[in-house]
């Protein structure tokens, strides 16, 4: 434990009161925890994972309350971004599970999940993740500041208090937006250029090459750094040009189960969707356990600080403004009133055994994600991995307890969708507690902000899962929802023993490898598991950081330099987040042909690789720009 705490001074100090929780800093917050809910949900079913909206909240604020409002009110600030990033994190854990129902109703096994059920299952896991974080902030944010780095919610804080520059940050932001839902629009609207362009190579059966084209991607490579992203790659190099072809090879004209026809007429997009897709969440799967595995001393630790501090907070009769939580009782009676709503309404289709499951692992992975966010960061925090081994766990146990068949299946979805919800806002709350604790911002009222924010964005992204789902169906080429995919799988396989165990076993052992040779084996997992040409969009972002960190220039003018493409990027990632909604909309009320001028004018592939080459330049110019000015002046 760090006495690193005992000297830190936050911003404001607690003896200060400033303006705070507002009726302006709530309904900002609300707006944009639907809106980053929205284009994240989009994002995350489209390529796997989410990105902290954190730091993009944080400017938009500070846009909105200190350029356009003219009120210099940093925790205002703060507490609109505690309320907004709450959306990603609502969108991240209902994305990575609840398509699985749309799946099986899909297939005619189910009914769709209702609008109140997604609502409720959102609501119940966004709450109990600020109530389980609640008791661990003395010992993540206060005992262990200083050794934790929290790097988001840190980052966060420096952009709050750099806020004289809050509105040219918030016009980058709102530039990559632009930018990219026009981009968007016109490649996959008015498809005057294809998204994704491909080559199946002819003489190396089984391996095609291509890319997908677009701002998202180049913002994920990008934010996550070149390291994650050739991570990525390597897993897509090694699905597309060495387990494919050789699947192609010793196939040939063998009809071998999962598939129903023979190898060798299978397109190489078809041989991954029919075997690649079970090995890679093989690997993803085992990714997930071994990296909980990995984090038990952790756990432990976190376990015995909790409640430590809790022990000393109960003797204390300390009242300062930033020593103040929701109180315990409060939290007791919440958690006690959830636990019998999941047992007993029929909404959540578990029993008794499964509303204990999501209490008692909800509490553990709450721990897991609060202090692996303070570790590695909220992107990159394996949430998916933690529901995944929930999901195995949970259905194992209802299966031997005689819930079976579909019963069975739904129960464990939900089961997986609470858990996934939970850690994720677990995780999300504990960077804005450290970015509040930084900043001198009263506990209590950042997670009343919190679970304001699940409010609002649990209430919004049933809708958001309808249009998506009525537009193009997950599991297409535009949303394959690769998580909730592999998820159902999963639990079918559990269910009715219907898995390709071989295939899976096969990603396990590729995973335990990686595992061995020293490589986060996660990143890797993902790019096997999705289509080679996501990871190479993403990897072109990845260069972009790479030759940005690689500058011979000054620490000072590098970091202004990626912070500017940090959130130019997140512009990106939530303009064309949101143009998919709108795109979704315009598919369902079947007007998304009146806007294809695909048939009159088309520039091709080569017109792709050039516009995509000049969304990079844009990206480079963001970067450089600081630099420029100084050298005008």
């Amino acid at each position: 434990m760090s006495d690193k705490h005992n000297d830190f001074k936050p911003y404001i100090p607690a003896d200060k009161v400033a303006p705070e929780f507002t009726v302006t800093s709530i309904l900002i917050g609300i707006i944009l925890a639907i809106v980053f809910g929205a284009a994240n949900a989009y994002l995350g079913l489209r390529v796997g994972m989410t990105i902290s909206a954190s730091i993009p909240a944080a400017v938009i604020s500070m846009g909105i309350i200190r350029v356009i409002l003219r009120r210099d009110s940093i925790l205002e600030n703060n507490l609109v971004q505690t309320i907004g990033s709450a959306g990603e994190s609502v969108a991240a854990g209902a994305i990575f599970t609840l398509p699985a129902l749309f799946l099986w109703a899909n297939e005619g096994i189910i009914s769709a999940p209702s609008i109140i059920t997604i609502f409720l299952i959102a609501l119940v896991g966004g709450i109990l993740g600020v109530i389980f974080m609640v008791p661990l902030r003395q010992a993540l944010i206060v005992e262990e500041h200083g050794v934790l780095p929290f790097p988001e919610g840190t980052a966060c804080a420096e952009v709050l208090l750099a806020g004289e520059e809050g509105g040219s940050k918030a016009s980058t932001v709102f530039t990559g937006l632009g930018i990219a839902a026009l981009y968007k629009f016109i490649a996959d609207g008015m498809k005057v250029f294809p998204s994704e362009i491909g080559y199946d190579i002819k003489g190396y059966a089984g391996s095609a090459i291509g890319i997908q084209v677009l701002p998202a991607l180049v913002g994920v490579g990008y934010i996550c750094g070149p390291k994650i992203s050739s991570y990525m790659l390597a897993g897509g190099t090694l699905s597309w040009f060495v387990i494919m072809p050789i699947i192609a090879l010793f196939g040939a004209d063998a009809t071998i189960f999962p598939g129903d026809v023979v190898i060798s007429s299978l397109a190489p997009s078809d041989l991954w969707g029919t075997y690649v897709k079970y090995i890679g969440a093989g690997a993803v799967a085992t990714g997930g356990i071994i990296s909980l595995i990995k984090s038990l001393p952790l756990i432990v630790k976190t376990f015995s600080q909790a409640m430590k501090s809790m022990g000393k907070k109960a003797t204390s009769q300390n009242t300062l403004r930033t020593e103040i939580d929701i109180p315990m009782p409060i939290l007791l009676i919440l958690l006690l009133i959830i636990a019998v709503a999941i047992w007993l309404l029929p909404m959540f289709p578990v029993n008794f055994l499964g509303a204990l499951i999501i209490v008692i692992f909800g509490f553990f992975f709450a721990t897991v994600s609060s202090r692996m966010v303070g570790l590695i960061g909220s992107s990159n925090n394996p949430v998916s991995g933690m529901a995944i081994a929930t999901l195995i766990i949970a259905t194992i146990l209802l299966k031997a307890t005689g819930t079976t068949g579909v019963d069975g299946m739904v129960g464990s979805i939900a089961i997986g969708a609470i858990i996934c919800v939970i850690a994720a806002i677990a995780g999300d709350c504990s960077q804005d507690l450290k970015t509040g604790f930084i900043l001198g911002a009263t506990p209590k009222k950042q997670q009343i902000g919190e679970i304001i924010g699940v409010i609002a964005s649990a209430a919004a992204i049933g809708y958001v899962l309808y249009l998506l789902n009525a537009a193009w169906g997950y599991g297409s080429a535009e949303i394959p929802a690769p998580q909730a995919t592999m998820m159902q799988m999963i639990v079918e396989g559990i269910m009715n023993a219907q898995l390709p165990w071989a295939l899976i076993f096969a990603g396990a052992g590729v995973a335990i490898v990686i595992e061995i040779l020293g490589v986060p084996v996660l990143p890797v997992a993902v790019g096997m598991y999705l289509p080679f040409s996501l990871s190479a969009g993403i990897m072109a972002g990845g260069l972009v950081r790479l030759a940005m960190d690689k500058r011979k220039v000054s620490e000072e003018e590098k970091k202004e330099s990626v912070e500017r493409g940090t959130l130019y990027t997140s512009g990106l990632i939530a303009g064309e987040g949101l143009m998919g909604v709108v795109l979704a909309v315009l598919a369902v009320v079947n007007k998304a042909e009146a806007i294809d001028v695909s048939k009159a004018f088309n520039i091709g592939q080569i017109g792709s690789l050039v516009v995509f080459a000049l969304l990079i330049v844009t990206l480079v110019m963001v970067c450089l720009k600081k630099k420029e000015k100084k050298e005008q002046k």
